[in-house]
């Protein structure tokens, strides 16, 4: 080898290392709250399924690019909100509450932060409950003056519950006692009988019910207080990083769209990761959910932020007005949508929760009315068998266990309000041609009852009445 084209070779070596030396490595820095599953689909589920590493620009000014994901699970909205601002997280996802606390936290930095999607909610206020110990006579909000409620405090379930006391005619300061008590103390709490009532978010209201030491008594939408969950992106950091924003978005349509085709497994795979059982997981994230998943910023989903803010501002916990017009954003979920070759503005329009399409498991027809929709899953069995009608499933469930087999859980639709139920919590009229209806509640059963007639049963109540009529 000449000099020359040694020299050409250590000259091509070091451009090579400088070329190296010199590509940018970008931070994408994600805190999740995985035990609050109705962000799964912003968070556990990318992570856990790696959606991000494949979404993400390779191409462009990103060519030579090398990503540092970085992932950070949270219990709850406000220590994910302080990482935020201080700068060690670039997104994250919680609900309308802590979201705006976000927003507020971000602008007295004097910076911005941005609710770029929803995830997942109602914009009835389902996701959001109250529940009582299980040996508590109370049956409704009503029966609640004078006690003590406890409540994660300026959390979506805090807002819910002085709606709901207000539209009782109550002082929230002086008619009931509030108290300020995380899920993870409620609990306990719950089980030794030291609290009367708990008002608390997704999913724990009906997480507790589940374990078998609470019972629900008042639903959100019972409130008619719209509450979602969404991912948020320090606004600096969308700037810069546009299209970053845009692939993180990509990432959560896929995982949404994987959890619609196959709820069952991954309800069973955020169960693995949480310890939530996969039964309440997919009493949200299954067809009929208790909550509608979709990335739209539909009109109630922004009067749920404005909400948030004013009530932030009486519970003393925001001293500022946050402009939700240039707090929450579209820009980049139309973006994603367009890149998927879906239609944000229909998109927008549909507020229907995730479809059904079954046929009943007794009978083989194809279901076409949901509003009395049941459902059994069987231990052993992977997928979830659909009825038409509470009846149809429960003397379905009778040959079932008369075969040695067992039901992991039982789920119903509230005849009015259309959210899931667990069947065994709920309350039924029985009318006398044998037609079931679920309730939450054993004062709206009465209600239907007494204008429509039929007899109001529990759980066990509607199972006799069915075998003592075959």
């Amino acid at each position: 080898m000449n000099r020359f084209s040694f020299a050409s070779v250590v000259v091509a070596i070091a451009v090579g290392f400088a070329g190296t030396a010199n590509a940018e490595t970008i931070r994408v820095a994600v805190g999740t709250q995985d035990t609050t599953i109705n962000c799964a689909t912003g968070g556990l589920l990318i992570r856990e399924l790696k959606l991000l590493e494949k979404h993400l620009p390779r191409d462009g000014k990103y060519k030579d690019v090398t990503y540092d994901i970085q992932w950070k699970n949270f219990t709850s909205g406000a220590p994910l909100t302080n990482e935020m601002v201080a700068g060690k997280l670039d997104f994250g996802a919680m609900a309308d509450f802590p979201g705006s606390l976000n927003g507020v936290a971000f602008q007295k930095a004097g910076r911005r932060s941005l609710f770029i999607s929803t995830l997942s909610g109602s914009t009835k206020g389902s996701g959001n409950g109250i529940v009582v110990p299980v040996g508590s006579p109370v049956q409704s909000i009503a029966e609640l003056k004078g006690k003590t409620i406890s409540v994660p405090f300026a959390s979506t379930s805090h807002g819910m519950l002085l709606r709901a006391i207000k539209a009782q005619g109550w002082n929230p300061e002086t008619d009931v006692n509030i108290i300020t008590q995380a899920p993870e103390v409620a609990g306990p709490a719950l089980q030794a009988n030291k609290i009367e009532a708990h008002a608390d978010f997704v999913p724990f209201a009906e997480l507790f019910p589940w374990r078998g030491f609470a019972r629900k008594i008042f639903d959100g939408s019972q409130a008619n207080a719209p509450t979602f969950h969404g991912g948020l992106v320090d606004a600096e950091y969308a700037e810069k990083y546009p299209e970053i924003v845009v692939a993180y978005l990509r990432a959560a349509l896929e995982a949404d769209s994987l959890i619609a085709a196959e709820p069952e497994k991954y309800s069973e795979l955020i169960s693995q990761v949480t310890g939530i059982e996969p039964e309440v997981n997919y009493l949200f994230h299954g067809p009929l959910g208790l909550q509608t998943r979709g990335v739209t910023w539909k009109p109630e989903y922004r009067q749920a932020v404005q909400t948030s803010i004013e009530t932030l501002k009486f519970l003393k916990r925001a001293d500022s007005d946050l402009d939700i017009n240039q707090f929450v954003t579209d820009k980049y979920i139309r973006t994603a949508l367009t890149q998927a070759r879906r239609d944000y503005d229909a998109e927008l329009k549909n507020y229907a929760q995730l479809p059904l399409k079954a046929k009943d498991a007794a009978t083989g027809a194809d279901i076409t009315d949901v509003t009395r929709v049941a459902q059994i899953w069987v231990k052993g069995e992977p997928l979830v068998r659909h009825y038409s009608s509470p009846e149809n499933a429960l003397q379905s469930l009778a040959a079932i266990e008369k075969e040695g087999k067992t039901a992991r859980v039982v789920y119903a639709q509230d005849r009015e309000s259309g959210i899931k139920l667990f069947a065994q919590q709920a309350w039924f009229v029985r009318a006398s041609g044998g037609e079931l209806n679920a309730f939450l509640s054993k004062g709206a059963a009465e209600n239907w009852a007494k204008g429509k007639g039929g007899q109001v049963v529990d759980y066990a109540g509607a199972r006799e009445t069915l075998v003592a009529s075959r």
